[in-house]
């Protein structure tokens, strides 16, 4: 794979991620009831659990897309 290619291929990673994460944002900022609803039936969570849990996960997943999408990308960009 040429580094060309592995640029394009980190930065559409990079945006499919980060679409991905806006969509979890999107469905738990507009339909955080009926999503903790639907989790309740399974987990005993309390309401501040449920937001702790989401806001730990969506960090998590931020910090995940520049560790292995943005940094490779940006490095590529500066050798390249």
């Amino acid at each position: 794979m040429t580094p060309d290619a592995l640029r394009n291929f980190l930065l559409w990673c990079a945006v499919i991620n980060y679409g991905i994460l806006l969509v979890w944002f999107l469905v738990f900022a507009l339909a955080r009831e009926w999503i903790q609803g639907l989790h309740g039936r399974w987990f005993r969570l309390s309401g501040e659990q449920f937001d702790t849990l989401h806001y730990a996960g969506m960090s998590v997943y931020k910090i995940g897309i520049l560790l292995f999408n943005l940094v490779p990308y940006v490095a590529l960009w500066i050798v390249g």
